[in-house]
C-alpha cells in the first residue's frame, strides 16, 4: 500500500501542471485582446462591423477607437467590458462613440 502512494504523488504533480498550462494559455490570449498594435486595428475592426448595415460609419468609428484605446471587443456585438475604454468613450450627448 505504501507504494501507491508516490505514484497518487506524480499523477496529481502532472495533473496540476496540465491544468496550469492549459489556464497559462487562456491568461496569455486575453492579455493579447487587451493591447493591440495599431496596424491590428484595421482587421478587428473589419470584423467587429461585419454584422452591420452600415459598415462605414462602423469602421470609421470603430479604428478611432481602436487607435486611441489599442482594444476592440471580440465578436460583432456586445462584449464592450472586456475594453474599458472602448466602453467608456461618449459622445458629447453620453451616447457610447464605439461600435
Amino acid at each position: 500500500m505504501a507504494s501507491s502512494r508516490p505514484y497518487s504523488s506524480v499523477l496529481f504533480l502532472v495533473i496540476a501542471m496540465l491544468f496550469i498550462v492549459t489556464f497559462s494559455h487562456v491568461a496569455e490570449a486575453h492579455g493579447r485582446q487587451q493591447k493591440l498594435r495599431p496596424q491590428d486595428c484595421k482587421p478587428r475592426c473589419a470584423y467587429r462591423c461585419s454584422a452591420t448595415s452600415h459598415k462605414k460609419p462602423c469602421k470609421f468609428f470603430c479604428e478611432k477607437c481602436c487607435a486611441t484605446c489599442l482594444c476592440v471587443p471580440p465578436g460583432v456585438y456586445g462584449h464592450k467590458e472586456t475594453c474599458p475604454c472602448y466602453n467608456n468613450w461618449k459622445t458629447q450627448e453620453g451616447k457610447p462613440k464605439c461600435p
